[in-house]
């Protein structure tokens, strides 16, 4: 049975676990020697692999005269996974807003569809609605410093927005 070679993110992770285990500074021609020998990249795909970690900025490279150094350390991983996270962050915000406009709107809708009427499981509909619209509200503002009326504004929600009587 012939074994797999390894896949490129395979790669690219040993070859960051060569610059965080040595924390050292590399021409191309030393990870060229190292990579092969101590984690099994082949040779042929070594500056493929280093400069695609280069391109993904999980690398610096540095050209000093005639020739260029590489470098990772692990604080700069680290600083990489918390603007990665970041980033999500921001992304959970924005469904999260977007959904509480879409609830909003909807416990609007709910609340003119019920004027009138004493139907109880709508009005719990529409409490359970505007709880989730508030939970939101109140998520954003615990982790974004968002103020109540600049997320009324930004998304429609109605200042006097409250719970059915």
């Amino acid at each position: 049975i012939q074994k797999k070679g390894l896949s490129l993110e395979e790669k690219r992770t040993l070859m960051m676990e060569i610059f965080f285990e040595t924390k050292e500074v590399f021409q191309l021609k030393d990870i060229e020697k190292i990579a092969p020998k101590t984690k099994g990249i082949t040779p042929m795909s070594v500056k493929e692999v280093l400069q695609s970690l280069v391109d993904d900025n999980m690398v610096d490279c540095e050209r000093v005269g005639t020739s260029n150094y590489y470098w990772a350390f692990p604080s700069k991983a680290l600083h990489a996974r918390k603007r990665r996270l970041e980033e999500l962050d921001k992304q959970v915000i924005l469904t999260g807003v977007l959904q509480l406009h879409k609830y909003s709107n909807y416990v609007l809708m709910v609340g003119l569809c019920l004027a009138g009427k004493s139907n109880v499981t709508a009005k719990e509909a529409v409490s359970r609605w505007t709880d989730n619209v508030f939970a939101i509200k109140s998520w954003a503002k615990r982790n974004f410093g968002f103020d109540d009326g600049h997320i009324d504004k930004a998304f429609g929600i109605p200042e006097d927005l409250d719970y059915m009587d």
